[in-house]
């Protein structure tokens, strides 16, 4: 049996959901459809346009806070002002053992990490660092397990800023302890940025936050003077190298 040709102009016109919407005799139903349908799409796109720009605005407010990041870019121009002083270096903070991975790519560079948290989650190359004695975990509430002196430079990040006062007293004055030519601290603003929900968990208690006059007088309080000379350096390496931390970066004399 042959197959009759369709025809498309019946079609058009026919049953079917846009079947009436181009019917002659329903012109004006169709064209208040097609508007409806029109700002139905639009509303739809700015729904979920203006739905994803709220998640972000909310995770800049709630966190997703850390200076790893910082401090991973931050060592090269580190490096540059501190010259070839910089060749032991001890990081203490969260995610050390990206930072210690990142710190030992450099040449004549000698790392290693203090995790202040539980590392049981860690990835592979981060239990090789710890099998090999490269990072180990530790209480920094409590002196760290190293002479005096013990490397030439010594960084912290995050990890002060979910210490009591009490204990920050005991714990920066330690973490200069170990340090012969200098301390680096990376630590957040105040308001403008939190810790995420996860660390506040995982750390007990959230992030607190401090400004830089606080920090100041901290400084004052514990003996420890700022390092002029390495600030200096740092703000015209960071210049000809585009850096902009979005974390406090402060640049201190060991003990001597």
């Amino acid at each position: 049996m042959s197959r009759r040709p369709s025809n498309s102009s019946r079609r058009l016109g026919g049953g079917g959901p846009l079947g009436e919407i181009f019917h002659p005799k329903s012109r004006v139903p169709s064209l208040l459809s097609v508007v409806l349908i029109i700002g139905g799409l639009v509303f739809l796109i700015g729904h979920f346009r203006g739905g994803s720009g709220r998640k972000e605005v909310v995770s800049r407010v709630e966190g997703d806070f850390s200076c790893t990041q910082d401090v991973e870019n931050a060592i090269p121009i580190l490096k540059k002002a501190y010259g070839d002083n910089m060749r032991k270096v001890l990081h203490v903070g969260p995610d050390t053992c990206s930072v210690v991975s990142k710190l030992l790519k450099e040449e004549d560079t000698e790392a290693w990490g203090v995790e202040p948290y539980d590392i049981e989650d860690a990835d592979r190359s981060c239990r090789t660092l710890v099998r090999k004695g490269i990072v180990r975990e530790a209480d920094i509430k409590f002196p760290l397990p190293y002479r005096e002196k013990s490397f030439s430079h010594v960084i912290a990040s995050d990890a002060l800023d979910y210490l009591s006062p009490k204990y920050k007293n005991k714990t920066l004055p330690d973490l200069a302890r170990v340090s012969n030519d200098g301390l680096i601290i990376f630590t957040g603003y105040p308001v403008k940025q939190r810790a995420k929900g996860a660390e506040s968990t995982k750390f007990g208690h959230p992030a607190k936050m401090r400004g830089f006059t606080w920090w100041m007088r901290f400084f004052v309080q514990t003996s420890l003077e700022v390092n002029e000379a390495a600030v200096k350096k740092f703000e015209q390496a960071a210049s000809a190298m585009s850096y902009k931390p979005t974390c406090q970066v402060f640049h201190l004399n060991s003990y001597h």
